[in-house]
């Protein structure tokens, strides 16, 4: 269920948002000061493309610097990638067979928000 999930996902939102994540991330990696925010964006665009049997989970040890680097990075791009989200999540919970991929973008939300200090794992 999940690849089948996975592959319609891809197909009607998940490419174009990783294409934002990835051009969000190229950006970011010009750039020496913001290259976490690159690699972190990178690591969410991978995510984006295939999110159904993985979550995001806190990462231990994150601190003070991700608080911080978090709320730069919804000033430079995590505000306009949530927003992308909530539209997308919005317009597949149209129909019944796109709630479950609405509902993944609504999760994605969060994420797209404070990236730093979130760890991607696969589900048992």
């Amino acid at each position: 269920m999940r690849l089948i999930l996975n592959v319609i996902w891809l197909v009607l939102a998940g490419f174009w948002m990783a294409v934002g994540y990835a051009v969000a991330g190229l950006i970011c990696c010009i750039l020496i000061i913001t290259i976490p925010w690159g690699i972190a964006s990178f690591r969410i665009a991978n995510y984006a493309l295939w999110p159904f049997g993985r979550e995001v989970v806190d990462k231990p040890g994150a601190g003070t610097g991700s608080l911080l680097g978090n709320v730069i990075w919804i000033i430079v791009a995590g505000l306009w990638l949530a927003i992308g989200h909530i539209v997308t999540g919005v317009a597949l919970c149209v129909t019944i067979i796109g709630i479950p991929l609405g509902l993944a973008n609504f999760k994605l939300v969060k994420v797209s928000l404070v990236p730093l200090g979130k760890e991607i794992v696969d589900v048992p």
